[in-house]
């Protein structure tokens, strides 16, 4: 095998027509990713605010120093939770009073941003955050998404003005408020100009149903048109020591230059960059997308094995664990940067925001990024039917 030949790629154009069955079977995000060479950020500090000690990885309640960041006007805490994985995904459905109680953790701990979507479940993922968050509404942040047919057979893509009104009246009642603080477009909809998808979310906000617009896997094209008739407070796309191709794409970039924050989701790499992954671990096809995921395979990950070998020596020489590294990594890059780790674990939770107490200087991103660019990434980062769905507008 000639192991040149299959080194991922960065995003390329594909069919957009994604059907309701697969989608709703993973429920995950597209695209591919690099290990690249180092790309510096403004937003380093050049001394540590609290080294982690070797002891003091997984941090007890209320130890971590939680601050807050802008996504454009809107405040939220530097580290947010994703909620996908508690409807499943990765596992089956995660107990309910579980994930309740992981959420309301996080909320004792400082995080004030939490991340859902109308498609997850679908619906009961937006259900269970409405529960959770419900006694504390006025103290945090709530994103959900927009943008999948899941009423009709077709499926597919639908970001049609009607459909957007439909969703946020649901997505309203399943989460126990009157306002969505972050209302994303899950996916740019070919067939319906983006322009015509802003107007309507500009009416929402003027209406008091929702606050503020965001994008999620947008191009740089798509931005703009959508930010010059809205503006835009986030994009979300999938950004990770592994995932890296929005340093290349134009859309940090972009981001930077209008103002906008940018949110990755998966910031541990669907998993991989916790260190808990290896050559033997099963990922079961009926309930787990990774099972067919590139990077995931049998074939790829064996070769991908290389980096979090790496990133835990690293890890351990710093006294924290690979998660909390790969995080503190992505809040170094930039202030405007807000990682949405997911987990249904409250232990999980825990040693994730211990990242906020482990601040990396630029000497320390500069030596991840130029060791971590002597290993490829071999394997596209989601099957083909998810990747259909990315924006390529150029």
């Amino acid at each position: 095998m000639n192991r040149k030949e299959h080194i991922t790629h960065l995003d390329k154009p594909a069919a957009t027509n994604i059907n309701r069955r697969n989608f709703l079977t993973n429920t995950a995000m597209a695209g591919a990713g690099l290990i690249l060479t180092p790309l510096l950020s403004s937003a380093f500090t050049e001394q540590p605010k609290n080294n982690i000690n070797e002891g003091d990885s997984k941090l007890n309640k209320k130890d971590n120093k939680m601050k807050t960041r802008k996504l454009g006007k809107l405040e939220v805490s530097e580290l947010g939770l994703g909620c996908m994985n508690m409807a499943g995904n990765y596992n089956p459905p995660a107990d309910k009073q579980q994930s309740i109680k992981t959420i309301r953790t996080a909320v004792e701990n400082g995080v004030t941003f939490f991340d859902t979507a109308e498609v997850y479940g679908p619906y009961i993922d937006e259900e269970l955050v409405g529960e959770a968050l419900a006694p504390f509404r006025d103290k945090v942040k709530i994103a959900t998404k927009f943008g999948w047919e899941l009423e009709d057979k077709k499926g597919g893509l639908n970001s049609s003005p009607e459909r957007i009104r439909k969703v946020v009246e649901g997505s309203l009642k399943r989460l126990r408020t009157n306002r969505i603080d972050l209302f994303y477009q899950h996916r740019i909809d070919p067939n319906v100009p983006i322009e015509d998808v802003a107007g309507t979310i500009k009416d929402l906000i003027k209406e008091g149903k929702v606050l503020h617009f965001g994008l999620s896997e947008a191009s740089v094209k798509s931005i703009r048109r959508a930010h010059a008739v809205q503006p835009v407070m986030a994009v979300q796309s999938e950004y990770s020591l592994w995932t890296r191709n929005v340093e290349l794409n134009g859309v940090l970039k972009t981001c930077e230059e209008l103002g906008i924050g940018f949110v990755p989701w998966s910031p541990l790499g669907a998993g991989f960059l916790t260190g808990t992954i290896d050559t033997k671990t099963k990922f079961d096809e009926k309930t787990d997308f990774r099972a067919g995921f590139p990077k995931f395979s049998k074939e790829f990950l064996p070769l991908n094995m290389p980096i979090i070998e790496w990133l835990k020596t690293y890890a351990s020489k710093k006294g924290a664990t690979p998660s909390q590294i790969a995080l503190a990594w992505l809040l170094a890059k930039s202030p405007c940067i807000v990682p949405i780790p997911g987990t249904r674990s409250e232990a999980h939770l825990l040693e994730n925001l211990g990242a906020v107490n482990f601040q990396l200087t630029k000497a320390d991103v500069q030596e991840i990024e130029t060791s971590l660019s002597k290993f490829p990434v071999y394997g596209d980062r989601m099957g083909e039917a998810h990747m259909s769905s990315i924006d390529y507008t150029v």
